[in-house]
């Protein structure tokens, strides 16, 4: 790019920053504003989204680790769920399981197991610190998966308010100006009517 070019290109981009008699303090405010809304939705959009996902993930992990699984005996079968389903899909349905927990006591209740299951199969069943059974935690891939589409979502949303109140700011502007206008053309008005009759 030739050095004119760029000198007219670059004074045609910050013309809101020259000095200039028909320059108002507004114009200015609203540079200004413009310059943060952006800054605010780029590094903040990227910020909030960032530490959403981070915490969302963490809160997975922790989860993950707060959980135990122990090897529990099916006492109903779940069969018939596997004639209702279509297709490849895993499916799950709660029936009875007896389990043993850490403590060596034997527990029986309903619990979330594949469907297509025998009675008497052996099947995993989860179950928190205090023993009470609980779902299947998400695995690592899933939990990502889950905190990068919060955590983009975060973002949007806090680029989105950000947005919306830039622009209420600049609409609030634009009020103003054309107050001003209004206000300067009933003193100039009149006068350039008396000189084009």
């Amino acid at each position: 790019m030739p050095e004119a070019e760029y000198a007219r290109t670059r004074r045609h981009l910050m013309w809101r920053w020259r000095s200039n008699p028909l320059r108002r303090h507004a114009d200015v405010v609203e540079a200004r504003v413009v310059v943060a809304v952006w800054a605010a939705v780029s590094l903040g959009g990227a910020f909030v989204g960032t530490m959403t996902a981070d915490s969302i993930d963490q809160s997975f992990a922790e989860r993950r680790a707060a959980l135990h699984t122990a090897r529990g005996v099916l006492l109903e079968s779940t069969m018939d769920a596997v004639a209702m389903a279509e297709g490849p899909q895993r499916i799950s349905v709660r029936a009875q399981v007896r389990w043993t927990a850490s403590d060596g006591a034997t527990h029986t209740s309903r619990a979330w197991v594949d469907a297509g299951r025998k009675a008497g199969a052996t099947v995993p069943v989860w179950t928190d610190g205090q023993g009470r059974l609980t779902r299947e935690p998400p695995s690592a891939g899933e939990a990502a998966a889950e905190s990068a589409f919060l955590g983009a979502g975060a973002a949007v949303a806090f680029s989105g308010m950000t947005y919306a109140a830039g622009r209420a700011i600049r609409w609030r502007l634009d009020r103003r100006r054309y107050d001003l206008w209004a206000r300067e053309w009933e003193q100039v008005g009149p006068q350039w009517r008396r000189r084009t009759m």
